[in-house]
């Protein structure tokens, strides 16, 4: 999934790709990657997705969509117990960022990603040495910012409609985190496909079912 906007263009300025993730934590559901280059004009009230509430995310996202050039990644949970979650983030990652330089057809001059590592060297398919870990970078730098907008508001959407099909669980309003009402609904009706099997306490769950 990408798109380019070529509203306002992106000018002379060195391509800086942000990069940033959702859903590390949780016990249930994907883990979402976003990637995403800023355009011209500029997007007023960027930040760390986490500090913004959800009604001023809903604004931002479609700011972003429509003026922005994106790529998003989806890892499932069979994936991520496939691989362990940090390689999956890893993944998602280099998808995200893949998709975004495909729908843009030129390299970028950098790409900042969230935290303190990056694909490099961990991923066999990522080719852009000129990654930078930034932590705290979806408060600091922009697109980083926008990356975490849309990858939060996209994990947040799949899990919303998760909800609608187990609805035992909460996670329209726990997002598959461990909260105690996930934990307790997973202790009476035990784990879903949407479950990471990997994770301690869905894989306890499983050895006393």
């Amino acid at each position: 999934m990408f798109s380019y906007s070529p509203l306002g263009g992106l000018g002379d300025a060195p391509l800086v790709i942000g990069v940033d993730e959702a859903g590390r934590g949780p016990l249930a559901g994907p883990v979402v990657a976003a990637a995403a280059v800023l355009c011209q004009p500029a997007i007023d009230g960027l930040d760390d997705s986490k500090k913004l509430s959800a009604k001023r995310r809903s604004l931002l996202e479609p700011q972003i969509r429509e003026k922005c050039a994106w790529g998003l990644a989806v890892v499932e949970p069979d994936m991520i117990d496939e691989l362990n979650i940090f390689q999956a983030t890893m993944l998602a990652m280099t998808v995200a960022v893949t998709r975004l330089v495909e729908a843009l057809g030129c390299e970028p001059d950098a790409v900042l990603i969230d935290g303190n590592m990056t694909p490099h060297r961990r991923r066999a398919e990522w080719r852009w040495p000129q990654a930078r870990a930034i932590v705290g970078g979806d408060g600091k730098e922009p697109s980083i910012s926008a990356a975490s907008i849309l990858a939060k508001e996209h994990r947040d959407r799949i899990m919303r409609e998760a909800a609608q099909a187990h609805p035992h669980y909460g996670w329209d309003r726990n997002m598959g985190y461990g909260t105690a009402e996930h934990l307790e609904a997973l202790r009476t009706h035990g784990p879903t496909p949407l479950h990471r099997r990997s994770f301690a306490p869905v894989s306890q769950m499983e050895m006393f079912a």
